[in-house]
């Protein structure tokens, strides 16, 4: 997601605080929606296809999808990883990976996307996150469209959510090929970074430091990529932090992915009192691009392999 589009994000905040409580004030990117708190496995039985999604929900196939809709950036990435193109007939507005995804039909917002466009593609798969289980899917089951739920928290996820996709959609040993080139990456890494002492992480979604917290995709990455999130201890899965907070913390990496909002390592720099922080004091202090890094697809793995080059430079190129 950009931050340009703040009317989205807005919107998003205010989906979290329904979910999970009261939120403070709408930043000008909010975080991720988290997702289920398990990625459970699929249950397939013979022709008709039955699976189990992300979100618990039982979904049965009498036929193989031949039209797909996809809510979410994360799953136009999914479904295009699986050479889906061809049969992804709408997006979002905000799926803009892979280039192709652009000649798509849009549905409109990822938050509040446009029922009569989804209807009007007419689907026999749509692809969505749990940010839309309180409105989209029960729309669409109201009108007997097929509806998965695809919200990874984890690395491991999106492999389980591949896996899910291939089946549902006849790419089994597409699937597999993929996840298997994924695990010998993340394998990489994580061999790369073994028995390195953790780097203190700062992961910043946006200026009003919204990070990502435990039983998030992002603090898997951090933990991969052999580092130690300041912000794992948390009590929510997307917490805003004080700036007392992070400077309290030391983190000795600062990650932006807040740089479409303007924020930048200079502008880091010149915050009050951060200037003892270490990452400030080593100029630590690096931009990452949220479309890689909050989307729970494949190159969430491209996403590891950048922050590990950032937290382990001696040890991964």
């Amino acid at each position: 997601m950009r931050s340009s589009v703040r009317s989205l994000l807005l919107a998003l905040t205010l989906v979290i605080g329904a979910c999970a409580g009261a939120v403070p004030a709408s930043p000008s990117r909010v975080p991720p929606v988290p997702s289920s708190s398990a990625a459970p496995a699929a249950t397939v039985t013979a022709a008709p296809l039955t699976i189990r999604d992300d979100a618990g929900r039982v979904v049965t196939f009498a036929t193989t999808p031949q039209r797909i809709v996809t809510a979410a950036p994360s799953a136009t990435e999914l479904a295009f990883a699986l050479g889906l193109g061809d049969e992804v007939v709408a997006v979002d507005k905000y799926s803009n990976y892979p280039p192709q995804a652009a000649s798509k039909a849009s549905i409109g917002s990822y938050i509040d996307p446009d029922l009569e466009a989804i209807v009007g593609a007419n689907p026999d798969l749509v692809l969505v996150t749990d940010v839309h289980l309180a409105k989209l899917v029960p729309a669409l089951e109201a009108r007997h469209i097929p509806t998965v739920v695809l919200s990874a928290k984890s690395i491991e996820g999106v492999y389980v959510d591949l896996e899910l996709l291939g089946q549902i959609t006849g790419r089994r040993a597409q699937a597999e090929t993929l996840i298997n080139q994924l695990r010998e990456r993340v394998a990489r890494v994580e061999q790369a970074v073994a028995g390195a002492t953790p780097v203190r992480t700062f992961y910043e979604i946006d200026p009003t430091l919204y990070t990502a917290g435990p039983g998030t995709f992002i603090d898997d990455v951090i933990r991969r990529a052999g580092g130690v999130n300041i912000a794992a201890g948390a009590t929510t899965a997307y917490p805003q932090l004080s700036q007392e907070q992070v400077v309290s913390a030391n983190p000795e990496v600062i990650i932006l992915a807040d740089g479409n909002a303007g924020v930048s390592p200079a502008v880091v720099r010149s915050r009050q009192g951060w200037s003892r922080v270490a990452a400030v004091a080593s100029n630590r202090i690096f931009a990452i691009d949220p479309d890689i890094a909050e989307r729970p697809g494949p190159r969430i793995v491209d996403a590891l392999e950048q922050v590990a080059h950032l937290l382990h430079p001696d040890r991964v190129p």
